[in-house]
Protein backbone atom coordinates (compact mmCIF):
# COMPACT_ATOMS: atom_id res chain seq x y z
CA UNK A 1 0.00 0.00 0.00
CA UNK A 2 1.23 3.72 -0.73
CA UNK A 3 0.37 6.39 0.85
CA UNK A 4 1.07 9.92 -0.43
CA UNK A 5 0.66 12.54 2.44
CA UNK A 6 1.05 16.63 1.34
CA UNK A 7 0.77 19.25 4.48
CA UNK A 8 -2.36 21.52 4.57
CA UNK A 9 -3.61 23.45 7.87
CA UNK A 10 -1.23 21.52 9.83
CA UNK A 11 -1.91 18.25 9.11
CA UNK A 12 -0.78 15.29 6.55
CA UNK A 13 -3.59 14.82 3.99
CA UNK A 14 -3.58 11.39 2.29
CA UNK A 15 -4.51 11.58 -1.47
CA UNK A 16 -1.47 13.27 -3.08
CA UNK A 17 0.09 12.23 -5.87
CA UNK A 18 3.36 10.91 -5.91
CA UNK A 19 5.37 13.84 -7.42
CA UNK A 20 4.49 16.16 -5.54
CA UNK A 21 3.85 14.75 -2.17
CA UNK A 22 5.82 15.34 0.57
CA UNK A 23 5.79 12.46 2.45
CA UNK A 24 5.56 8.83 1.06
CA UNK A 25 4.40 6.06 3.25
CA UNK A 26 5.07 2.27 2.10
CA UNK A 27 3.30 -0.55 4.01
CA UNK A 28 4.30 -3.85 2.92
CA UNK A 29 5.16 -2.17 -0.92
CA UNK A 30 4.69 -4.69 -4.15
CA UNK A 31 6.79 -4.10 -7.36
CA UNK A 32 4.63 -1.58 -8.76
CA UNK A 33 4.63 0.88 -5.76
CA UNK A 34 8.61 0.46 -5.23
CA UNK A 35 8.85 1.55 -8.92
CA UNK A 36 6.39 4.45 -8.50
CA UNK A 37 8.97 5.44 -5.54
CA UNK A 38 12.09 4.34 -7.80
CA UNK A 39 11.06 6.47 -10.66
CA UNK A 40 11.44 9.85 -7.99
CA UNK A 41 15.13 8.39 -7.75
CA UNK A 42 14.61 6.76 -4.35
CA UNK A 43 15.95 2.96 -3.88
CA UNK A 44 13.22 1.28 -1.93
CA UNK A 45 15.07 -1.60 0.15
CA UNK A 46 13.52 -4.96 0.91
CA UNK A 47 12.61 -6.40 3.87
CA UNK A 48 15.74 -8.76 4.04
CA UNK A 49 17.67 -4.90 3.79
CA UNK A 50 15.83 -3.63 6.52
CA UNK A 51 16.62 -6.69 9.00
CA UNK A 52 20.35 -6.79 8.59
CA UNK A 53 21.76 -5.66 11.64
CA UNK A 54 24.89 -4.00 10.30
CA UNK A 55 24.97 -0.29 11.38
CA UNK A 56 26.16 0.35 7.79
CA UNK A 57 23.38 -1.02 6.37
CA UNK A 58 20.78 0.72 8.30
CA UNK A 59 22.31 4.37 8.25
CA UNK A 60 23.25 5.30 5.04
CA UNK A 61 23.77 7.49 2.23
CA UNK A 62 22.71 6.79 -1.28
CA UNK A 63 21.74 9.29 -4.30
CA UNK A 64 21.53 12.22 -2.44
CA UNK A 65 18.93 10.67 0.13
CA UNK A 66 19.02 9.45 3.64
CA UNK A 67 18.71 6.51 4.97
CA UNK A 68 17.60 5.37 8.49
CA UNK A 69 16.40 2.09 9.79
CA UNK A 70 15.08 1.72 13.29
CA UNK A 71 13.49 -0.91 14.92
CA UNK A 72 9.61 -0.20 16.33
CA UNK A 73 6.72 -2.62 17.60
CA UNK A 74 3.42 -3.03 15.97
CA UNK A 75 1.00 -5.26 14.47
CA UNK A 76 0.89 -7.15 11.15
CA UNK A 77 -2.00 -7.16 9.13
CA UNK A 78 -3.37 -10.11 10.65
CA UNK A 79 -3.41 -8.25 13.73
CA UNK A 80 -0.48 -10.21 15.18
CA UNK A 81 1.89 -7.94 17.50
CA UNK A 82 5.33 -7.76 15.93
CA UNK A 83 8.77 -6.14 16.01
CA UNK A 84 10.04 -5.37 12.75
CA UNK A 85 12.12 -2.47 10.93
CA UNK A 86 11.18 0.90 9.66
CA UNK A 87 13.14 2.68 7.50
CA UNK A 88 12.67 6.39 6.84
CA UNK A 89 14.31 7.57 3.34
CA UNK A 90 15.11 11.65 3.81
CA UNK A 91 15.77 14.02 0.35
CA UNK A 92 15.58 17.36 0.03
CA UNK A 93 12.27 17.11 -1.63
CA UNK A 94 10.56 14.06 0.46
CA UNK A 95 10.16 11.97 3.25
CA UNK A 96 10.04 7.93 2.37
CA UNK A 97 8.95 5.65 4.95
CA UNK A 98 9.05 1.85 4.45
CA UNK A 99 7.58 -0.08 6.77
CA UNK A 100 5.99 -3.86 6.98
CA UNK A 101 4.00 -3.54 10.04
CA UNK A 102 1.77 -0.83 11.55
CA UNK A 103 3.18 1.02 14.26
CA UNK A 104 0.68 3.08 16.13
CA UNK A 105 2.77 6.23 15.70
CA UNK A 106 1.73 5.96 11.78
CA UNK A 107 -1.58 6.32 12.40
CA UNK A 108 -1.71 9.25 15.27
CA UNK A 109 0.71 11.43 13.85
CA UNK A 110 -1.05 12.56 10.22
CA UNK A 111 -3.80 14.62 12.10
CA UNK A 112 -1.66 16.42 14.77
CA UNK A 113 1.32 16.72 12.39
CA UNK A 114 1.55 21.26 12.55
CA UNK A 115 1.04 20.21 16.82
CA UNK A 116 4.45 19.02 17.17
CA UNK A 117 7.81 20.76 17.65
CA UNK A 118 9.04 21.20 14.29
CA UNK A 119 5.82 21.35 12.21
CA UNK A 120 5.52 19.51 9.15
CA UNK A 121 6.59 22.20 6.30
CA UNK A 122 9.95 20.35 5.12
CA UNK A 123 10.65 16.16 4.64
CA UNK A 124 12.83 16.90 7.58
CA UNK A 125 10.24 18.81 9.95
CA UNK A 126 8.29 15.70 8.95
CA UNK A 127 10.96 12.98 9.87
CA UNK A 128 11.31 14.97 13.38
CA UNK A 129 7.44 14.70 13.94
CA UNK A 130 7.31 11.55 13.16
CA UNK A 131 10.29 10.54 15.62
CA UNK A 132 9.00 12.70 18.39
CA UNK A 133 5.77 10.64 17.88
CA UNK A 134 7.42 7.52 18.46
CA UNK A 135 9.27 8.67 20.79
CA UNK A 136 6.02 9.14 22.72
CA UNK A 137 4.81 6.02 22.08
CA UNK A 138 7.41 4.43 23.79
CA UNK A 139 7.14 6.46 26.94
CA UNK A 140 3.41 5.27 27.07
CA UNK A 141 4.83 1.96 26.68
CA UNK A 142 7.06 2.50 29.81
CA UNK A 143 4.13 3.92 32.00
CA UNK A 144 1.92 0.63 30.51
CA UNK A 145 4.62 -1.34 31.95
CA UNK A 146 5.05 0.13 35.40
CA UNK A 147 1.73 -0.33 35.59
CA UNK A 148 1.74 -3.66 35.01
CA UNK A 149 4.33 -4.37 37.44
CA UNK A 150 2.54 -2.22 40.11
CA UNK A 151 -0.52 -4.91 39.58
CA UNK A 152 2.15 -8.05 40.06
CA UNK A 153 4.03 -6.29 43.14
CA UNK A 154 0.66 -5.90 44.65
CA UNK A 155 -0.54 -9.72 43.96
CA UNK A 156 3.22 -10.65 45.53
CA UNK A 157 3.47 -8.83 49.08
CA UNK A 158 0.21 -9.10 49.45
CA UNK A 159 -0.92 -10.19 53.45
CA UNK A 160 -3.79 -12.11 52.57
CA UNK A 161 -2.59 -15.49 51.80
CA UNK A 162 -6.03 -16.52 50.11
CA UNK A 163 -4.92 -14.00 46.97
CA UNK A 164 -1.07 -15.74 46.70
CA UNK A 165 -2.71 -19.12 45.36
CA UNK A 166 0.15 -21.07 43.18
CA UNK A 167 -2.44 -20.43 40.16
CA UNK A 168 -2.37 -16.73 40.99
CA UNK A 169 1.31 -16.19 41.28
CA UNK A 170 1.79 -18.46 37.91
CA UNK A 171 -0.04 -15.95 36.03
CA UNK A 172 1.49 -13.35 37.92
CA UNK A 173 5.48 -15.18 36.28
CA UNK A 174 3.58 -14.75 33.24
CA UNK A 175 2.67 -11.05 33.57
CA UNK A 176 6.30 -10.31 35.01
CA UNK A 177 7.39 -11.91 31.66
CA UNK A 178 5.33 -10.39 29.20
CA UNK A 179 6.28 -7.26 30.82
CA UNK A 180 10.07 -7.93 30.53
CA UNK A 181 9.62 -8.87 26.68
CA UNK A 182 7.53 -5.39 26.39
CA UNK A 183 10.34 -3.35 28.10
CA UNK A 184 12.87 -5.52 26.28
CA UNK A 185 11.35 -3.70 22.68
CA UNK A 186 11.21 -1.04 23.92
CA UNK A 187 14.77 -0.81 24.80
CA UNK A 188 15.72 -1.78 21.15
CA UNK A 189 14.02 0.80 19.89
CA UNK A 190 15.43 3.39 21.87
CA UNK A 191 18.76 2.19 20.90
CA UNK A 192 17.88 2.41 17.52
CA UNK A 193 15.60 5.72 17.32
CA UNK A 194 18.91 7.44 19.33
CA UNK A 195 21.32 6.32 16.30
CA UNK A 196 19.11 7.37 13.69
CA UNK A 197 18.74 10.77 15.32
CA UNK A 198 22.61 11.13 16.06
CA UNK A 199 22.31 10.48 12.23
CA UNK A 200 20.33 12.91 11.12
CA UNK A 201 22.26 15.25 13.53
CA UNK A 202 25.06 15.27 11.32
CA UNK A 203 22.93 16.29 8.25
CA UNK A 204 22.86 19.86 6.68
CA UNK A 205 19.05 19.63 7.42
CA UNK A 206 19.50 19.50 11.11
CA UNK A 207 20.83 22.65 11.23
CA UNK A 208 17.37 24.37 11.07
CA UNK A 209 16.44 22.04 14.23
CA UNK A 210 19.61 22.21 16.52
CA UNK A 211 17.21 22.51 19.59
CA UNK A 212 14.18 20.02 18.63
CA UNK A 213 17.17 17.50 18.21
CA UNK A 214 18.85 17.75 21.79
CA UNK A 215 15.45 17.76 22.96
CA UNK A 216 14.86 14.80 21.43
CA UNK A 217 17.97 13.25 22.71
CA UNK A 218 17.40 14.17 25.98
CA UNK A 219 13.77 12.59 26.07
CA UNK A 220 15.62 8.93 24.93
CA UNK A 221 18.25 9.52 27.23
CA UNK A 222 15.68 10.22 29.91
CA UNK A 223 13.27 6.97 28.93
CA UNK A 224 16.66 4.55 28.70
CA UNK A 225 16.88 5.61 32.54
CA UNK A 226 13.31 4.82 33.54
CA UNK A 227 13.59 1.36 31.38
CA UNK A 228 16.78 0.37 33.51
CA UNK A 229 14.46 1.21 36.46
CA UNK A 230 11.81 -0.68 35.11
CA UNK A 231 14.05 -3.84 34.15
CA UNK A 232 15.08 -3.51 37.85
CA UNK A 233 11.68 -3.50 38.84
CA UNK A 234 10.91 -6.42 36.59
CA UNK A 235 14.08 -8.65 38.20
CA UNK A 236 12.82 -8.26 41.47
CA UNK A 237 9.24 -8.76 40.96
CA UNK A 238 10.45 -12.18 39.12
CA UNK A 239 12.46 -13.12 41.77
CA UNK A 240 10.10 -12.33 44.63
CA UNK A 241 7.32 -14.64 42.34
CA UNK A 242 9.89 -17.45 42.47
CA UNK A 243 10.60 -16.99 45.98
CA UNK A 244 7.08 -16.95 46.79
CA UNK A 245 6.06 -19.94 44.19
CA UNK A 246 9.33 -21.80 46.41
CA UNK A 247 7.78 -20.83 49.82
CA UNK A 248 4.32 -22.51 48.67
CA UNK A 249 6.15 -25.64 47.94
CA UNK A 250 8.51 -25.49 50.56
CA UNK A 251 5.03 -25.77 52.96
CA UNK A 252 3.46 -28.36 50.96
CA UNK A 253 6.76 -30.50 51.48
CA UNK A 254 6.79 -29.81 55.09
CA UNK A 255 3.47 -30.98 55.32
CA UNK A 256 3.88 -33.77 53.50
CA UNK A 257 6.87 -34.88 55.71
CA UNK A 258 5.08 -33.86 59.09
CA UNK A 259 2.22 -36.18 58.21
CA UNK A 260 5.00 -39.14 57.37
CA UNK A 261 6.54 -38.68 60.60
CA UNK A 262 3.31 -38.63 62.57
CA UNK A 263 2.46 -42.29 61.17
CA UNK A 264 5.65 -43.47 61.17
CA UNK A 265 5.25 -44.67 64.80
CA UNK A 266 2.21 -46.37 64.29
CA UNK A 267 3.41 -47.99 61.21
CA UNK A 268 6.11 -49.61 63.16
CA UNK A 269 4.47 -50.64 66.01
CA UNK A 270 1.58 -52.51 63.44
CA UNK A 271 4.72 -53.40 61.89
CA UNK A 272 6.06 -55.59 64.80
CA UNK A 273 2.56 -56.52 65.41
CA UNK A 274 2.10 -58.00 62.03
CA UNK A 275 5.37 -60.65 62.21
CA UNK A 276 4.16 -64.35 62.14
CA UNK A 277 6.16 -65.26 64.82
CA UNK A 278 5.22 -68.33 67.55
CA UNK A 279 6.05 -66.62 70.59
CA UNK A 280 4.33 -63.22 70.85
CA UNK A 281 2.48 -63.32 74.25
CA UNK A 282 -0.24 -60.10 73.54
CA UNK A 283 -1.30 -61.76 70.01
CA UNK A 284 -3.09 -64.80 72.67
CA UNK A 285 -4.43 -62.04 75.00
CA UNK A 286 -7.86 -60.17 74.61
CA UNK A 287 -6.40 -57.27 75.53
CA UNK A 288 -3.70 -57.27 73.04
CA UNK A 289 -5.91 -56.02 69.67
CA UNK A 290 -6.75 -52.46 71.90
CA UNK A 291 -3.36 -52.44 73.00
CA UNK A 292 -1.93 -52.54 70.29
CA UNK A 293 -4.26 -49.53 68.62
CA UNK A 294 -3.80 -47.30 71.59
CA UNK A 295 -0.14 -47.79 71.34
CA UNK A 296 -0.25 -46.69 67.84
CA UNK A 297 -2.47 -43.82 68.80
CA UNK A 298 -0.46 -42.54 71.74
CA UNK A 299 2.77 -42.75 69.79
CA UNK A 300 1.29 -40.52 66.95
CA UNK A 301 0.16 -37.81 69.43
CA UNK A 302 3.30 -38.03 71.46
CA UNK A 303 5.14 -37.10 68.23
CA UNK A 304 2.81 -34.16 67.18
CA UNK A 305 3.05 -33.23 70.59
CA UNK A 306 7.24 -32.84 70.41
CA UNK A 307 7.18 -31.43 66.71
CA UNK A 308 4.44 -28.37 68.32
CA UNK A 309 7.02 -28.11 71.55
CA UNK A 310 10.28 -27.53 69.13
CA UNK A 311 8.16 -25.43 66.83
CA UNK A 312 8.45 -27.59 63.89
CA UNK A 313 4.93 -27.10 63.09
Amino acid sequence: MLLAYRAEGGRMLPGASVQTAQWIDLVTPDAEEAAQVAALGLEVPSLADMEEIELSNRLYHEGGAHYMTVVMSGQRADGARITGPVTFILSPERLVTVRHHTPRPFDTYPPRAGKMGAGCATPAAVFLGLIEEIIGRQADHLEETGRGLDTVTTTIYTADPTRRTPERLQVTLQRVGREGEMLGKVRLALMTLARAVSFFQQLPAAADHTALVAGLQRDMQALEVHADFLASRVALASDATLGMIDLDQNTTVRIVSVVAVLFLPPTLIASIYGMNFAHMPELAQSWGYPAALLAMVASAVLTWTYFKWRRWL
